[in-house]
């Protein structure tokens, strides 16, 4: 499956279908995904795969267009995004916790062709003029327009390694979604990344809690390919893990810490639940050292990571359970996987050596393509085969990786990338604000929370709690404020413009009289 190129792996599989097609012929009675409506087997999952990538087809016979999916997890979802593999076509996620306007605006941007929902989503973005399948529900469920094409299988489509696979958005200081192009090889180098790195295994039984539109993705195609199984959860409430721990046996689980902080406030669970852990596997937003050990002490020795970005996703490096009980490792996000390697550039695009602090570089088969319709951004993203992170980090002697700082200016809240000029363009919308910044405060249990600080104009009055209302109703709750600071002016830069940075560092450099308004 699996062979050397420039010093990583690289996969000689045709397209990354075949990963569960080949796993299907020696694992077809086994279970492969399971969720509240029951089980599949991996022969019935191929079934239910193949005849919607008919329907698909069917519908637009276009090789290469584009699949929008917004919706919850459940086998049904992961069923559409393989199909959409099948069907030769290209997933775009689109995450139903987003704000109506942010969906559209990725809907836009990419031009799907076909949009597959639920029930509980459909209201989250648009309707065009695409076909649309439901989940769920009404005359248009999978259970409906799969019917006509159950035991057909879809017409192959090829396709070349730098095709298009998976369009994700990624984000960027200016605010406007960013919309990534991760080609076939990407999606090859990032299931043998994970496949490889951490040592996934036939027995392997993978929760499905965090969203199938982001990180979660990116173990479907590896657990199958071992012939491990998929459980879906919809909701991601402590007694509803817990109780899928015990049910299932689960062995493997990639978490953003935000959940992870949720299931330890919820208390000591059935011992069964935990028995089984072999893998949670946080990435998404870094964990302080303190908040790492009492992962450990809950979930026990089990606790690994990954960092990877959409312009290289998940598995850039990686640190396994036994490594991150090493004090030294702590803060570390791990050393290179085999689909990447890493280097520490110098602001003249020197690289440097071991303990020299610089920005982050990545190249190999894990890297997007680039950014849709935006070449000169991906020039400026791309350069000599290198990928620049925009993250500042340093490489210590023994390989390992530690991220000091970002470049841009992106909040990372609870595995969420939230673009500050977007939260100030909604504050701007309310009748009571002058002016406002946007900002992220390290944050015990976000990673990062979403913080902002308020001019109000002139007569006017307005509550933190009324701003953050208005904050979650045009973007989402992710997007909302923590805690608003209301100010007489905002801090500005020497030409004249409102510094986040120093905005932030002054309101953090005094203490909050009581009274002063804040959530």
């Amino acid at each position: 499956m699996t062979d050397l190129n420039d010093g990583v792996m690289v996969t000689t599989a045709a397209l990354p279908i075949d990963r569960f097609y080949e796993s299907v012929a020696r694992h077809a009675d086994a279970i492969a995904v399971s969720d509240a409506r029951g089980d599949l087997t991996y022969r019935e999952l191929r079934a239910r795969v193949d005849a919607l990538a008919c329907a698909m087809q069917a519908m637009d016979a276009a090789p290469g267009s584009r699949v929008g999916i917004c919706a919850r997890n459940t086998a049904a979802h992961l069923t559409a995004l393989l199909a959409t593999y099948a069907a030769g076509k290209v997933w775009v996620p689109l995450s139903p916790r987003n704000g109506v306007a942010e969906l559209d605006a990725m809907i836009a941007a990419t031009q799907p062709t076909l949009l597959v929902t639920d029930a509980a989503s459909v209201d989250r973005f648009t309707p065009t003029a695409a076909p649309v399948v439901m989940l769920d529900g009404d005359t248009r469920s999978i259970e409906h327009v799969i019917a006509p094409f159950l035991g057909q299988s879809p017409t192959r489509v090829a396709r070349g390694p730098e095709d298009e696979q998976i369009i994700k958005f990624s984000g960027g200081s200016t605010g406007a979604p960013k919309p990534v192009v991760q080609s076939v090889r990407t999606l090859h180098a990032q299931a043998d990344g994970l496949r490889e790195f951490f040592a996934l295994q036939h027995d392997d039984v993978n929760l499905i809690v965090a969203p199938l539109t982001h990180g979660a993705s990116c173990f479907v195609l590896p657990v199958l390919e071992r012939g491990g199984r998929h459980v879906l959860l919809a909701e991601s409430k402590p007694a509803l893990v817990f109780d899928a721990m015990v049910c299932y046996g689960v062995t493997t689980m990639y978490a953003p810490p935000t959940l992870l902080y949720a299931l330890m406030d919820a208390g000591a669970p059935d011992p069964r639940a935990l028995a089984s852990l072999r893998h949670v596997i946080y990435s998404a937003a870094p964990m302080t050292p303190e908040r790492i050990r009492e992962c450990q002490r809950f979930f026990g020795p089990v606790i690994e990571t990954a960092y990877g970005q959409v312009e290289a996703p998940q598995i850039i490096t990686g640190m396994r359970a036994p490594e991150l009980l090493v004090d030294a490792n702590l803060t570390s996000v791990g050393r290179a996987s085999g689909v990447a390697t890493i280097g520490i550039m110098g602001a003249n695009g020197e690289l440097l050596g071991a303990g020299e602090e610089g920005e982050i570089v990545v190249r190999g088969p894990l890297l997007m393509s680039g950014y849709l319709h935006r070449e000169e951004e991906t020039a400026r993203t791309l350069v000599g085969g290198w990928l620049h992170t925009g993250d500042v980090g340093v490489i210590d002697s023994r390989g390992y990786l530690f991220i000091r700082a970002r470049l841009r200016e992106i909040i990372n809240t609870g595995g969420f990338k939230v673009f500050p000029g977007d939260v100030e363009a909604s504050l701007a919308r309310h009748a009571a604000v002058s002016e406002c910044a946007v900002f992220g405060v390290a944050d015990a249990k976000w990673g990062e929370a979403v913080c902002a600080a308020v001019v109000l104009a002139p007569n006017a009055t307005a509550t933190a709690a009324e701003l953050q209302a208005h904050v979650k109703a045009e973007l989402g709750s992710v997007k909302s404020p923590k805690r608003i600071w209301f100010v007489d002016a905002l801090s500005r830069n020497a030409a004249g413009k409102v510094s986040r940075a120093g905005v932030r560092d002054a309101i953090l450099s005094q203490t909050v009289p009581p009274g002063v308004p804040q959530f």
